[in-house]
């Protein structure tokens, strides 16, 4: 019997200076159709927001997009990490 493949997707972005509040609230507010397995929400000092989505079997994946611009202060981040035992 095979273990059905995990995938964690992590998406980081930074928020311009003094919009971490907005950007965090924007993450959180953001859906994903269809709907991950397990979402975690983090923030980090430098008003950073990492969402990282756990998915089982071979996708489709929703991604959490790119906010508006004015909440950034670089691009978004994003990895794709596959899980083995």
């Amino acid at each position: 019997m095979t273990t059905p493949v995990t995938t964690a997707l992590m998406w980081e972005a930074r928020a311009a200076e003094g919009r971490g509040t907005e950007l965090l609230a924007w993450a959180r507010a953001q859906t994903l159709d269809p709907a991950p397995v397990r979402r975690e929400t983090y923030t980090a000092p430098g008003d950073r927001v990492l969402v990282i989505t756990h998915w089982e079997g071979p996708g489709p994946f929703g991604e959490l997009p790119d906010p508006p611009a004015g909440l950034l202060h670089r691009p978004v981040h994003r990895w794709r990490f596959t899980r083995v035992d």
